[in-house]
C-alpha cells in the first residue's frame, strides 16, 4: 500500500512517527510534490500543508479518484475565518461572532478591547488582543494591509483549552494564550481531561467540518465554552498516541477503499 503525505515539513513529529508505524506494517510511504503525483495516484493522501500549491495537488488527486485526508475543500474552508464562523454558527456550534473587517489600517476602534485575526488562517498569521488605540496603531504598523476579522474579547483565565481529534481519538491541552498579558506564551499546563461536554462539542465539529484530523481552540464564555478556531491537521505535538491513531487512521481509509473495489498500490 502506498501513502503519500503533502506536507511543507514532513519530519514533523506527529507525522514522521506516524509514517514510521506505517512502514513497519509494510506500506510505501513518500512525500508528494506539487506536479509530482504521477501517472498511478497513493493508496492515501494526508493533507498537511495548506498552500495553495498543496490544495491545487489534493484537488487534483481527488479528481483522479485518490483519497485525501482531509480533503482539499474541508481544509481550505478552515483557512477563511468568515466561512468557518458562518458554517459553525449555521450548524448550532457555540462559534465567537466573526466579522470581516476588510484591511487592517481600515479598522476603527470601538472603544472596548476585541481580538483581531488575520481572516484567512495560516501559519504566523495575525491573532491579538486590541485593549485600546495605541495597541491598534501599533498592529497597523505592522499589518497595515492584512485583511483581518474580529471577535469579541472573552475574558478568561489566560488559559485556552485545545482540543485535537484524529479518526474520532480524542487529545487535550490547556496552553497559555496568545492573548495573555503572562510569560510562557505557548507553555502547557499539563494533563487536562476535557469533560464529558466539551468532548462531545468536538466531535460534532469534525461532522460538520466534514474533517478527520483537526483541532478545536475553545474558551470559558459567560454561559457555555466558545469556539474561536477549528484547524484543519493541526501538529497535535506532544500528545502521547497521536502518531498511533494517524496511522490507525490510514490503514481504516485504506481499508475501506479496498471493501468499495478500488484498487490498493
Amino acid at each position: 500500500m502506498r501513502v503519500g503525505l503533502i506536507a511543507r515539513d514532513p519530519g514533523h513529529p506527529v507525522l514522521a512517527a506516524a509514517a514510521e508505524l506505517l512502514v513497519r506494517r509494510g506500506c510505501r510511504v513518500e512525500v508528494v510534490e506539487p506536479g509530482g503525483c504521477g501517472d498511478s495516484p497513493a493508496d492515501v493522501y494526508l493533507l498537511k500543508a495548506r498552500t495553495p500549491q498543496a490544495l491545487s495537488l489534493a484537488r487534483e488527486l481527488e479528481q483522479r479518484g485518490a483519497v485525501v485526508v482531509n480533503s482539499a475543500a474541508a481544509t481550505e474552508l478552515c483557512q477563511d475565518r468568515v466561512r468557518m464562523a458562518e458554517l459553525a454558527l449555521g450548524a448550532g456550534l457555540p462559534f465567537a461572532s466573526t466579522v470581516a473587517a476588510g484591511r487592517l489600517a481600515e479598522l476603527a476602534d470601538p472603544g472596548r478591547p476585541f481580538v483581531v485575526k488575520s481572516r484567512h488562517s495560516r501559519r504566523h498569521d495575525l491573532v491579538a488582543l486590541v485593549d485600546g488605540p495605541a495597541r491598534l496603531r501599533e498592529l497597523v504598523e505592522r499589518w497595515p494591509e492584512e485583511e483581518v476579522v474580529t471577535q469579541p474579547y472573552v475574558p478568561g483565565s489566560g488559559w485556552d483549552q485545545k482540543l485535537w481529534v484524529v479518526d474520532g481519538q480524542l487529545f487535550a491541552a490547556r496552553r497559555r494564550s496568545e492573548l495573555s498579558s503572562g510569560d510562557g506564551g505557548s507553555a502547557d499546563a499539563g494533563e487536562w481531561e476535557p469533560p464529558a461536554g466539551l468532548a462531545a462539542l468536538a466531535l460534532r465539529v469534525g461532522e460538520v467540518f466534514g474533517l478527520q484530523v483537526y483541532g478545536v481552540d475553545l474558551l470559558d464564555g459567560a454561559a457555555e465554552p466558545v469556539i474561536v478556531d477549528v484547524n484543519a491537521f493541526p501538529g497535535v505535538r506532544g500528545r502521547p498516541g497521536a502518531p498511533e491513531a494517524l496511522a490507525g487512521l490510514v490503514l481504516r481509509v485504506a481499508a475501506e477503499r479496498g471493501r468499495a473495489g478500488l484498487p490498493l498500490g
